[in-house]
């Protein structure tokens, strides 16, 4: 039976997201802040990589090591390698297609792909942005569900603020590469719900079912996902950076977004003990 209260822990763990996306509302940007809102993006993204496939190779290793050792089967030990496989596959051509399919127009003769005008382009982004890490806080929320589903009420909710935290770090990696474009904010909206709802569904679904199979699944969906994502932004900010020194502070950009995120994963590890 659903409780009240996972419920609440889900949907205030996943609303957060919505704090940093205001920031794409910021009108004219230039050029220089562009870059530097955009490498902030890269750094948060690139350490939500690493802290996804952490998690999501342990599981695997687990497998793997026990079936070693004898003391579980080479058959559950290559259904998690093939489970992870194919998350990341999936994660990763899927956006792949998408793009050939989306963010580029083919001509019925069969022309090279004609890519879309640049703002479009970035909306896209931002979309599969959100889906990434919509993915990886699917994942998320299982872990709180499937807490409380064991009774672990107190570590549920420090779980949910410490992804409560780290959701506000990745509002502003999805909103980040839009700044100066000023989207809608039914846009925004969207990519927040897309972003940070799955974070409520996942812990819906944790607290009522727990399969580390399915949370490896996901996790590696979301690594594939932010694997293309972090690609375009670099290509993204190539562009923006204008000269030497530019690039310089475009990479310190990096290096602060990624010890943001690194540094709402230390709270999150310090609040839990």
């Amino acid at each position: 039976m659903l409780d009240l209260n996972v419920a609440l822990l889900g949907l205030v763990a996943g609303l957060t997201i919505f704090l940093g996306l205001p920031i794409a509302r910021v009108g004219s940007a230039s050029p220089r802040l562009r870059g530097i809102l955009n490498s902030l993006a890269v750094g948060i993204l690139l350490f939500l990589l690493i802290e996804i496939s952490e998690h999501a190779f342990v599981p695997v290793e687990v497998a793997v090591g026990a079936a070693a050792r004898g003391t579980g089967t080479a058959i559950d030990a290559a259904f998690m390698v093939i489970v992870f496989a194919v998350g990341l596959g999936v994660g990763l051509l899927g956006l792949v297609a998408f793009e050939g399919r989306y963010l580029h127009k083919v001509k019925g003769n069969g022309a090279p792909l004609e890519e879309l005008p640049k703002d479009q382009r970035m909306l896209k982004l931002a979309l599969m942005i959100a889906v990434g890490i919509g993915l990886h806080n699917f994942s998320e929320g299982l872990a709180i569900g499937a807490s409380a589903a064991r009774g672990e009420m107190t570590f549920a909710a420090v779980l949910a603020i410490g992804f409560a935290l780290h959701n506000a770090t990745e509002g502003f990696g999805i909103a980040a590469p839009l700044s100066g474009l000023r989207p809608s904010w039914k846009f925004l909206g969207t990519v927040g719900l897309i972003g940070g709802g799955p974070t409520f569904l996942g812990t819906l679904v944790g607290s009522l079912f727990s399969s580390e199979a399915v949370s490896v699944l996901f996790l590696a969906l979301a690594a594939g996902a932010l694997i293309y994502v972090i690609k375009e932004l670099f290509h993204h900010g190539r562009g923006l950076a204008t000269d030497p020194g530019h690039s310089m502070v475009i990479m310190g950009g990096v290096v602060a977004g990624f010890m943001l995120g690194f540094g709402t994963e230390l709270v999150l590890g310090v609040v839990g003990g």
